[in-house]
């Protein structure tokens, strides 16, 4: 029987069982059934409780947090604050992002009340399983703590669970269990991954086989087999970045990445050949990673909407090695796992074509063999450089739109800022947008499936704090639509000091990417492109109604947060002569408005789109 330590509290247990996860920072809002775990929390001094003004903020400054740190954790209360944190934990369970949840319920007495007498107190329902329920949905282990004697068995059953998934966890924990004495931690947290034993191995030997078979039977015309890699979400969320790179610069096999695995490991990398997100591609990376290249190898890669851009499928000369299985063609083998994939891959590939044997070029190989546009990039350095020159300083000013933005924020990540950077896209346009941004190892940050619209202000500040990352500035993209949802997250982003800057692209107040998806024509009758008068009355009448927002003032809400010590900015851009003006500020360490977070209201007229989605509108009918 194990002894009760009566100077250990569930409280203090749980408290530090986070702390050995190398948790630093607890996001929530407090309510009286969370204050005892709290109270420890501190005492312990281990970790930093940060109160954000919402549930959802502090769950997607958690999900931000773990995506970079390797795991996170948010506290509320129950009901009003866990219903609340749903959200931004079933975009977690659906991206694979390990968190843990604690939700902090009335006491134990009470639900004895509300079981005899149908007594309820604050934040109860007559549904006495109502949060578990719900929660057990978006997680891979929920659990109920009543008893502190089985609360080390049950904390550690979820935390174990979490590690081994890479999912969230519940921790539903009642008021009157935290002070009440338990044992100690015993023996460290561990994943409890499944065994590669015999079978394992056979699989995974099929697997490559078959891997090796598909790239030799679509060879280019010439002969020479032409794979290219597509590396996923899972090599970060498996912390697999080490060995993918492993595998590219053995072999010289040159790659691309989904959007939600954009910059897992460095773009400078001489096999890196862009972002590949379907028919939303960069028209030069879409031309070399579906003409060019004979089959496509999906390493950790999702077949989500997201990442095919306007594809419905995949087809028979791909490899996509996802979920625990890889399938090649239209072969399937279950329960390989991307960990042991990755360097048998690599051991297979050296040995059948040799030491960076794959090495290639595409671009330039593409252009020599057909002859391309001008306009087309004739080596993969030349493609690199055109993302960076394009977006210059301008000699005359114009008005902006969401590819000029993204050009010139581009131009100044690569060539005119000495400080690192962590940039955050939103949903939607500021994700499309920011897609083609060339930056290092670790510096972007997107929810590409859930795609929760305004995710990315409360995640900048999980971003912000996450040790990995904590010496770069947050840059944020996100749409006027999404920042109204969770503005109220800027408040933490302030009362930290954070140096974030968030480019609230405000499109005449429209949910532009509603209008896309739902009525793509909007756009072709007045062609944002073509076009650079200001909006009408005509623009709004046009627009399905329901995608028109209120308009604000958003670079003012920095003077509703700003305090004594705590400043806050804001500012609005609306051409060239202003963005570049205001990059140069940011590229000056004294100036002010580097003290604190920045809030820019960028002016884009209503029908602009970026040129990523120039595929879902409409040609305009010219037989008439």
């Amino acid at each position: 029987m194990t002894a009760i330590d009566p100077g250990c509290t569930v409280a203090r247990y749980l408290a530090l069982r986070l702390a050995e996860l190398g948790i630093t920072h607890l996001f929530g809002v407090p309510g009286n059934h969370l204050g005892p775990f709290l109270t420890t929390v501190r005492a312990e001094g281990d970790i930093e409780w940060v109160g954000t003004p919402t549930e959802g903020g502090a769950g997607q400054a958690a999900d931000a947090y773990a995506r970079i740190h390797g795991i996170g954790a948010a506290a509320v209360t129950y009901s009003v604050g866990a219903f609340n944190l749903l959200n931004a934990c079933g975009g977690a369970y659906v991206e694979r992002v390990p968190l843990v949840a604690v939700n902090a319920s009335p006491p134990y007495e009470q639900w004895q009340n509300q079981r005899a007498l149908g007594l309820l107190t604050s934040h109860m329902s007559p549904r006495t399983e109502s949060n578990l329920d719900v929660y057990r949905q978006i997680t891979v282990d929920a659990q109920v703590i009543s008893n502190p004697g089985l609360a080390p068995g049950r904390i550690d059953a979820a935390l174990t669970a979490c590690l081994t998934e890479r999912r969230p966890v519940y921790l539903e924990v009642m008021e009157d269990l935290w002070d009440e004495p338990c044992p100690e931690p015993e023996a460290p947290l561990v994943p409890r991954d499944r065994p590669f034993g015999a079978r394992g191995r056979s699989m995974l030997d099929n697997a490559v086989h078959a891997i090796l078979t598909l790239i030799e039977e679509h060879s280019g015309p010439d002969g020479r087999p032409r794979p290219i890699v597509w590396a996923g979400e899972e090599t970060d969320r498996f912390r697999l970045a080490g060995q993918f790179t492993d595998l590219v610069e053995a072999t010289g096999v040159p790659f691309c990445t989904t959007v939600g695995a954009k910059a897992v490991v460095d773009e400078d990398l001489p096999q890196f050949h862009g972002v590949y997100n379907g028919r939303a591609s960069h028209p030069d990376v879409r031309w070399i990673f579906k003409d060019w290249a004979t089959c496509r190898i999906g390493l950790g890669a999702w077949s989500t909407s997201k990442n095919l851009g306007g594809e419905q499928c995949v087809g028979t000369d791909w490899v996509m090695a996802a979920n625990g299985g890889v399938s090649v063609g239209t072969s399937y083998f279950p329960d390989v796992q991307l960990e042991h994939l990755l360097p048998a891959l690599q051991d297979a590939l050296v040995k059948e074509y040799g030491s960076g044997g794959l090495t290639a070029d595409y671009y330039a190989e593409a252009h020599a063999h057909h002859g391309a546009p001008q306009d087309r990039p004739a080596t993969l350095e030349r493609h690199r450089a055109s993302l960076h020159l394009s977006g210059s300083r301008s000699r005359h000013p114009e008005h902006l739109t969401y590819d000029g933005v993204f050009d010139r924020i581009n131009h100044f990540l690569g060539r005119e800022t000495r400080e690192d950077w962590t940039v955050v896209s939103d949903a939607a346009f500021s994700l499309i947008g920011s897609m083609n941004l060339s930056l290092p190892a670790g510096g972007f940050l997107s929810q590409v499936s859930w795609l929760s619209i305004g995710w990315s202000v409360g995640a900048a500040t999980g971003a912000a704090l996450a040790p990995e990352r904590g010496e770069a500035r947050p840059m944020v993209f996100v749409g006027d639509g999404a920042f109204q949802e969770t503005c109220q997250e800027i408040s933490t982003h302030t009362r930290l000091g954070l140096r974030s800057v968030v480019f609230v692209l405000d499109n005449g107040h429209f949910y532009g990417i509603e209008q896309m998806l739902v009525h793509p024509s909007y756009y072709a009758e007045h062609d944002g492109h073509a076009e650079h008068t200001e909006d009408t009355e005509d623009d709004r009448t046009d627009a399905d109604f329901y995608n028109v927002l209120h308009p604000w003032h958003y670079d003012r809400l920095a003077a509703v947060f700003a305090g004594k010590h705590t400043p806050a900015n804001g500012l609005a851009v609306a051409d060239t002569a202003e963005l570049d003006a205001l990059l140069a500020r940011l590229a000056d360490p004294a100036d002010r408005v580097n003290a604190g977070p920045l809030l820019v209201r960028v002016r884009l007229r209503r029908r602009d789109y970026p040129r990523a989605m120039a595929y879902k509108v409409p040609k305009p009918d010219t037989t008439t």
